[in-house]
C-alpha cells in the first residue's frame, strides 16, 4: 500500500503543481514555435530552388541524427558563446534555461513537422497547383492558399503524433535546469528519499497528459481524415441514384 501523504508536507504538492505548469508552458511555447519552423522549412523545401532545398535537407538531417539531449546542450552551452557579450549577458540575466530549451525543442520538432508536411504535400495532385496558377495565383500564393491547407489536413495524424513526442521530450529540459515536472520530481526525491512513490506520481501525471492529447487527437483527427472517404461514398450514392432515374 502506497502512502502519498508525505506530499502534503513542506509544500511538495506546490512543487509538483509548479512543475506541471512549467511543463505545459514549455510544451505550448515550443509547440507553437515548432509549427512555425515546420511550415517555414516545408515552404522552402517546396520552392524550385536547389539552394533552399539543400539547406532544408541539412537542417532535417542534423535534427534527425543528433540526440535531442545533445541539441539542448548545444543550444544552452554552445550558442551563447557565439553571441556578442552584451546580448549574452542580457539573455543569461533572464530565464535562459527555458528559452534555450524551447528553441531546441522547436527546431527539432519543426524539422520533423516539415517532413510530415512534405509527405502530406506529395499526396496532393499537381492539378491543384495548376488550377490555382490558371486563375492567376503566383507560385507562393497557390502553395499558401491551395496546396498547403490540403497537405496539412492529410498530414494531421502524423502532426498530432509529434505533439505526443514533444510533450514527453519536454522532460529532457531538466538537464539544463528548467523547473519542469521531472526536475521537481527529482527535487522532491532528494528531499524525501521516497523515490518510488514520487516517481509513480510523476508517471501518472505524464500518463494523464499523453492520454488527454490522444483523446484530442482521436476527436479532431479522425473526422478530418475520414471525410474524403465519406465524400466519395456520397458521390457514388448520388451517381447510382442519378443513373436509376
Amino acid at each position: 500500500m502506497f502512502d502519498l501523504s508525505f506530499l502534503l508536507e513542506d509544500g511538495y504538492v506546490r512543487l509538483l503543481v509548479n512543475g506541471v505548469l512549467t511543463t505545459l508552458k514549455l510544451f505550448a511555447v515550443s509547440g507553437l514555435l515548432a509549427i512555425v519552423v515546420g511550415i517555414g522549412l516545408a515552404t522552402l523545401r517546396a520552392l524550385p530552388l536547389k539552394a533552399t532545398k539543400a539547406f532544408v535537407i541539412a537542417v532535417v538531417e542534423y535534427h534527425r541524427n543528433v540526440p535531442m539531449l545533445v541539441q539542448i546542450l548545444v543550444w544552452y552551452f554552445g550558442v551563447p558563446q557565439l553571441l556578442p557579450a552584451g546580448l549574452r549577458d542580457w539573455i543569461n540575466a533572464g530565464n535562459s534555461e527555458f528559452l534555450f530549451a524551447a528553441i531546441a525543442l522547436a527546431c527539432n520538432y519543426g524539422a520533423f513537422i516539415s517532413e510530415d508536411l512534405r509527405s502530406g504535400l506529395r499526396a496532393i495532385p499537381d492539378t491543384q497547383a495548376e488550377a490555382a496558377w490558371s486563375v492567376g495565383l503566383t507560385y507562393l500564393q497557390a502553395f499558401r492558399f491551395v496546396v498547403l491547407p490540403q497537405g496539412m489536413r492529410v498530414a494531421l495524424p502524423a502532426l498530432l503524433n509529434q505533439t505526443l513526442r514533444l510533450f514527453k521530450d519536454s522532460s529532457l529540459a531538466m538537464a539544463i535546469g528548467v523547473h519542469e515536472l521531472l526536475y521537481r520530481t527529482r527535487e522532491i526525491d532528494n528531499l524525501t528519499f521516497r523515490t518510488f512513490d514520487v516517481f509513480l506520481v510523476a508517471t501518472l501525471l505524464y500518463l494523464a497528459g499523453t492520454l488527454a492529447l490522444m483523446a484530442l487527437s482521436d476527436r479532431y483527427a479522425t473526422p478530418r481524415t475520414a471525410r474524403p472517404a465519406r465524400t466519395e461514398k456520397a458521390a457514388r450514392a448520388a451517381q447510382a441514384a442519378g443513373g436509376g432515374v
